[in-house]
């Protein structure tokens, strides 16, 4: 059972944040998923996210087409309809919006044409979408940064290390899927609204409505992750798998909308600065690991990486958007 974590106590210095360090390895080792509760993530904002995209999402097609990814450029921003993002070369069956830091046309890094930074696209029709997922953004940032005091300190290290060496100015996307409803959803034995993967960064934050379909991996079979009120669901990904020679693993996870309505979720991706080159953590229980040589779900080998995360995670989205 993926267990499920009160992380107010990272907000101190007490023993009490310790053992809520103790917890997170503990996850981290075994399922790669964790639930938390005692964000301070407000409630009103929660709801304000769901109700703007529900909003969002029954807007006629042309308007949704109207801040479609092609007209992104770079930032990779914008809305793909059904079927466009792939996972492992096959299409999702689900729809969604892409959004990432805002940053005006006079940062640095957006006169430099660096992949994946810019403004975001918003529609016309729903002036307040803005201001709403911005704000969500800022509060999972700080959870984010929680959380990583938190991983720090369960492998031994500073609650500052990740910030000081990777997370700083970190990568923040944030995604809006909806997965459309089907009449015979028992049906869709092989279409997946999500099929199984890895996440590239090293941290997931997951907002989860109340339908279900979400399954981690759990050694070698599928386990359900439901949704439980006012909690995210956390999982690490390829990056911190990475810095721990796979002490903390990336678990693969996919989703399939098993009911007959429509399913939305919004994951946000806590990932390290863009031009980080992501190397082993060097503790001594990371270098005496020996589990690591376990064989990824597609096959690949991280310890082989090379590189800054910017340059992992574009061979990463390209494939993900091949017609982009």
């Amino acid at each position: 059972m993926v267990p499920l974590i009160d992380i107010s106590p990272l907000e101190t210095d007490t023993e009490a944040a310790l053992q809520v360090a103790q917890d997170i390895g503990q996850a981290c080792r075994t399922h790669g998923f964790f639930y938390i509760q005692g964000h301070n993530v407000d409630k009103g904002l929660q709801q304000d996210i769901e109700e703007v995209s529900r909003q969002f999402f029954v807007l006629p097609e042309e308007e949704k087409q109207a801040i479609r990814m092609e007209l992104g450029g770079k930032a990779w921003r914008g809305f793909f309809s059904v079927g466009e993002e792939l996972t492992s070369g096959m299409p999702d069956v689900k729809e969604g919006i892409y959004f990432g830091q805002e940053l005006g046309a006079s940062d640095p890094r957006v006169q430099n044409g660096l992949l994946l930074h810019g403004a975001n696209l918003f529609p016309d029709a729903l002036p307040h979408m803005r201001f709403i997922v911005l704000a969500y953004m800022d509060a999972l940032t700080r959870v984010g940064h929680t959380l990583m005091k938190g991983i720090a300190l369960s492998l031994g290290l500073s609650p500052s290390f990740f910030e000081q060496k990777y997370t700083r100015d970190p990568l923040t996307l944030f995604r809006i899927f909806h997965y459309p409803a089907t009449s015979h959803p028992k049906n869709q034995s092989g279409r997946w609204g999500v099929g199984e993967h890895t996440d590239y960064g090293v941290l997931t934050i997951l907002k989860q409505d109340e339908t279900g379909g979400l399954q981690i991996k759990s050694k070698e079979s599928w386990i359900e992750a439901p949704p439980i009120p006012n909690t995210f669901v956390c999982n690490i990904g390829d990056m911190l798998d990475r810095m721990t020679r796979g002490l903390y693993r990336s678990t693969p996870h996919r989703v399939k909308n098993v009911s007959t309505q429509s399913r939305y979720s919004y994951p946000f991706f806590f990932d390290p600065n863009f031009d980080a080159e992501i190397h082993p953590i060097d503790t001594e229980e990371i270098r005496s690991f020996q589990g690591g040589a376990t064989k990824r779900w597609d096959h690949k080998d991280l310890d082989t990486l090379k590189g800054t995360y910017g340059e992992y995670i574009l061979g990463k989205v390209a494939k993900v958007f091949p017609n982009l």
